[in-house]
Protein backbone atom coordinates (compact mmCIF):
# COMPACT_ATOMS: atom_id res chain seq x y z
CA UNK A 1 0.00 0.00 0.00
CA UNK A 2 1.08 3.97 -0.79
CA UNK A 3 2.90 5.60 2.20
CA UNK A 4 1.66 9.63 1.40
CA UNK A 5 4.16 11.60 4.03
CA UNK A 6 1.87 14.81 4.26
CA UNK A 7 0.91 18.01 5.99
CA UNK A 8 -2.43 18.86 6.12
CA UNK A 9 -2.13 22.68 5.18
CA UNK A 10 0.41 21.59 2.51
CA UNK A 11 -1.26 22.74 -0.80
CA UNK A 12 0.92 20.34 -2.62
CA UNK A 13 -0.06 17.13 -0.64
CA UNK A 14 -3.72 18.61 -0.79
CA UNK A 15 -3.66 18.01 -4.70
CA UNK A 16 -2.03 14.97 -4.31
CA UNK A 17 -5.05 13.64 -1.71
CA UNK A 18 -7.66 14.79 -4.15
CA UNK A 19 -6.03 12.76 -6.65
CA UNK A 20 -6.01 9.66 -4.76
CA UNK A 21 -9.09 9.90 -3.76
CA UNK A 22 -10.78 10.20 -6.69
CA UNK A 23 -9.02 7.60 -8.20
CA UNK A 24 -9.88 4.82 -5.16
CA UNK A 25 -6.28 4.40 -4.42
CA UNK A 26 -5.55 3.10 -0.47
CA UNK A 27 -2.66 5.30 1.44
CA UNK A 28 -1.68 5.33 4.74
CA UNK A 29 -0.80 8.79 5.55
CA UNK A 30 2.37 9.83 7.71
CA UNK A 31 2.49 13.52 8.92
CA UNK A 32 4.85 16.01 9.26
CA UNK A 33 4.76 19.45 11.18
CA UNK A 34 6.34 21.76 8.78
CA UNK A 35 6.33 24.51 11.28
CA UNK A 36 8.00 22.21 13.94
CA UNK A 37 10.71 21.14 11.08
CA UNK A 38 9.62 17.59 10.91
CA UNK A 39 10.79 17.84 7.35
CA UNK A 40 14.44 18.89 8.51
CA UNK A 41 14.95 14.74 10.08
CA UNK A 42 17.88 12.45 8.86
CA UNK A 43 15.19 9.99 8.03
CA UNK A 44 12.54 12.16 5.76
CA UNK A 45 15.85 14.13 4.34
CA UNK A 46 17.07 10.68 3.14
CA UNK A 47 14.02 10.14 1.69
CA UNK A 48 13.13 13.46 -0.08
CA UNK A 49 16.76 15.34 -0.14
CA UNK A 50 14.66 18.56 -1.06
CA UNK A 51 12.44 18.25 2.61
CA UNK A 52 9.32 19.30 1.47
CA UNK A 53 5.81 17.37 1.28
CA UNK A 54 4.48 15.03 -0.36
CA UNK A 55 6.17 11.60 -0.78
CA UNK A 56 4.72 9.11 -1.81
CA UNK A 57 6.64 5.29 -2.07
CA UNK A 58 5.42 1.61 -1.57
CA UNK A 59 8.76 -0.02 -1.30
CA UNK A 60 11.12 1.02 -3.18
CA UNK A 61 9.23 3.07 -5.24
CA UNK A 62 9.49 6.99 -4.31
CA UNK A 63 7.98 9.80 -5.82
CA UNK A 64 8.10 13.77 -4.99
CA UNK A 65 6.73 16.96 -6.61
CA UNK A 66 2.83 16.91 -6.68
CA UNK A 67 2.45 17.13 -10.21
CA UNK A 68 4.76 14.96 -11.04
CA UNK A 69 2.92 12.10 -8.89
CA UNK A 70 -0.44 13.59 -10.68
CA UNK A 71 1.17 12.34 -13.97
CA UNK A 72 2.62 8.80 -12.56
CA UNK A 73 -1.18 8.08 -11.25
CA UNK A 74 -3.01 9.01 -14.33
CA UNK A 75 -0.42 6.83 -16.37
CA UNK A 76 -0.61 3.93 -13.99
CA UNK A 77 -4.93 4.12 -13.01
CA UNK A 78 -6.31 6.17 -16.02
CA UNK A 79 -9.72 4.86 -15.13
CA UNK A 80 -11.36 7.59 -13.91
CA UNK A 81 -9.31 10.29 -15.95
CA UNK A 82 -8.32 13.67 -14.86
CA UNK A 83 -6.89 14.12 -18.19
CA UNK A 84 -8.89 14.34 -21.47
CA UNK A 85 -8.31 12.18 -24.78
CA UNK A 86 -7.82 15.35 -26.63
CA UNK A 87 -3.44 16.49 -26.76
CA UNK A 88 -4.78 19.94 -26.87
CA UNK A 89 -7.67 19.87 -24.20
CA UNK A 90 -4.48 17.99 -21.90
CA UNK A 91 -1.87 20.64 -22.98
CA UNK A 92 -4.68 23.35 -21.63
CA UNK A 93 -5.36 21.58 -18.29
CA UNK A 94 -1.63 21.03 -17.63
CA UNK A 95 -0.94 24.99 -18.49
CA UNK A 96 -3.91 25.91 -16.04
CA UNK A 97 -2.97 23.86 -13.20
CA UNK A 98 0.55 25.24 -13.40
CA UNK A 99 -0.45 28.55 -12.53
CA UNK A 100 -0.90 27.57 -9.26
CA UNK A 101 1.31 24.53 -9.20
CA UNK A 102 4.62 26.54 -10.45
CA UNK A 103 4.23 29.84 -10.36
CA UNK A 104 1.27 31.31 -7.20
CA UNK A 105 2.27 28.37 -4.69
CA UNK A 106 5.83 27.82 -4.66
CA UNK A 107 6.12 31.80 -3.48
CA UNK A 108 3.85 31.64 -0.67
CA UNK A 109 5.08 28.08 1.03
CA UNK A 110 6.09 28.06 4.61
CA UNK A 111 9.64 27.89 3.55
CA UNK A 112 9.55 30.87 1.55
CA UNK A 113 7.30 32.80 3.99
CA UNK A 114 10.06 32.41 6.50
CA UNK A 115 12.82 33.41 5.13
CA UNK A 116 10.82 36.70 4.28
CA UNK A 117 10.38 37.15 7.67
CA UNK A 118 12.96 35.42 9.18
CA UNK A 119 15.59 37.04 7.02
CA UNK A 120 14.34 39.91 4.96
CA UNK A 121 12.23 41.28 7.97
CA UNK A 122 9.16 42.05 6.63
CA UNK A 123 6.49 42.60 8.73
CA UNK A 124 3.30 41.06 9.04
CA UNK A 125 1.58 43.99 6.35
CA UNK A 126 4.20 43.40 3.98
CA UNK A 127 4.44 39.91 4.21
CA UNK A 128 0.24 39.57 3.47
CA UNK A 129 0.64 42.04 0.78
CA UNK A 130 3.13 39.81 -0.73
CA UNK A 131 0.47 36.32 -0.39
CA UNK A 132 -2.45 38.47 -1.94
CA UNK A 133 0.08 39.90 -4.82
CA UNK A 134 0.64 36.25 -5.94
CA UNK A 135 -2.27 34.17 -5.35
CA UNK A 136 -4.47 37.50 -6.81
CA UNK A 137 -2.72 37.78 -10.29
CA UNK A 138 -3.00 33.38 -10.03
CA UNK A 139 -6.35 34.19 -9.99
CA UNK A 140 -6.63 37.26 -12.15
CA UNK A 141 -5.10 34.66 -14.80
CA UNK A 142 -7.58 31.50 -14.07
CA UNK A 143 -10.88 33.83 -14.30
CA UNK A 144 -9.48 35.45 -17.78
CA UNK A 145 -8.66 31.79 -19.34
CA UNK A 146 -12.13 30.17 -17.84
CA UNK A 147 -13.85 32.86 -19.79
CA UNK A 148 -12.23 32.45 -22.85
CA UNK A 149 -11.92 28.51 -22.44
CA UNK A 150 -15.42 27.88 -24.81
CA UNK A 151 -14.81 23.78 -23.33
CA UNK A 152 -15.44 24.71 -19.80
CA UNK A 153 -18.38 23.49 -17.76
CA UNK A 154 -19.42 22.42 -14.72
CA UNK A 155 -15.93 22.00 -14.22
CA UNK A 156 -12.98 23.82 -15.87
CA UNK A 157 -13.00 21.68 -19.05
CA UNK A 158 -16.35 20.08 -19.70
CA UNK A 159 -18.38 18.03 -16.95
CA UNK A 160 -15.91 16.28 -15.07
CA UNK A 161 -12.55 17.11 -12.97
CA UNK A 162 -8.91 17.35 -13.84
CA UNK A 163 -5.64 18.29 -13.22
CA UNK A 164 -6.92 22.20 -14.14
CA UNK A 165 -9.32 21.86 -11.14
CA UNK A 166 -6.93 20.45 -8.71
CA UNK A 167 -5.43 23.60 -9.41
CA UNK A 168 -7.74 25.76 -9.05
CA UNK A 169 -8.73 23.92 -5.69
CA UNK A 170 -5.48 24.61 -4.46
CA UNK A 171 -5.70 28.37 -5.47
CA UNK A 172 -8.49 29.00 -3.87
CA UNK A 173 -7.66 27.27 -0.32
CA UNK A 174 -5.07 29.61 0.79
CA UNK A 175 -6.62 32.49 -1.07
CA UNK A 176 -9.34 32.13 1.72
CA UNK A 177 -6.99 31.44 4.25
CA UNK A 178 -5.32 34.21 3.94
CA UNK A 179 -8.57 36.27 3.40
CA UNK A 180 -7.83 37.26 -0.18
CA UNK A 181 -11.13 38.49 -1.74
CA UNK A 182 -12.95 36.39 -4.18
CA UNK A 183 -15.75 38.63 -5.51
CA UNK A 184 -13.67 39.14 -8.93
CA UNK A 185 -13.37 35.50 -9.52
CA UNK A 186 -16.79 34.73 -10.25
CA UNK A 187 -16.13 31.43 -12.69
CA UNK A 188 -12.97 30.32 -10.24
CA UNK A 189 -15.45 30.51 -7.14
CA UNK A 190 -17.95 28.55 -8.85
CA UNK A 191 -16.03 25.81 -9.89
CA UNK A 192 -14.52 25.37 -6.84
CA UNK A 193 -18.07 25.03 -5.11
CA UNK A 194 -18.87 22.54 -7.80
CA UNK A 195 -15.37 20.44 -6.90
CA UNK A 196 -16.37 20.51 -3.24
CA UNK A 197 -19.42 18.70 -3.59
CA UNK A 198 -17.45 15.75 -4.92
CA UNK A 199 -15.95 13.41 -1.99
CA UNK A 200 -12.62 13.34 -3.57
CA UNK A 201 -12.29 16.86 -2.74
CA UNK A 202 -13.66 17.55 0.13
CA UNK A 203 -12.11 14.78 1.86
CA UNK A 204 -8.95 16.05 0.86
CA UNK A 205 -9.13 19.62 2.42
CA UNK A 206 -6.88 20.63 5.27
CA UNK A 207 -9.35 20.73 7.67
CA UNK A 208 -10.64 17.40 7.51
CA UNK A 209 -7.11 15.57 7.66
CA UNK A 210 -6.49 13.81 11.23
CA UNK A 211 -3.19 16.23 11.70
CA UNK A 212 -5.62 19.56 11.30
CA UNK A 213 -4.88 21.89 13.79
Amino acid sequence: MWTLHTYYRSQASFRVRIALNYKGIARNDVFLHLEKGDQYAPAYKALNPQMVVPTLEDGPIRLTQSLAILEYLEETHPDPPLLPKDPLARAWTRAFALINVADSHPLNVPRIRHYMTDRLKLDAAQMNGWIHHWLGLGLEAMEALLAGHKESGKFCHGDAPSFADIGLVTQVTPSRTFKLALGPYPRVTRIYDACMTLPAFADAQPARQPDAE
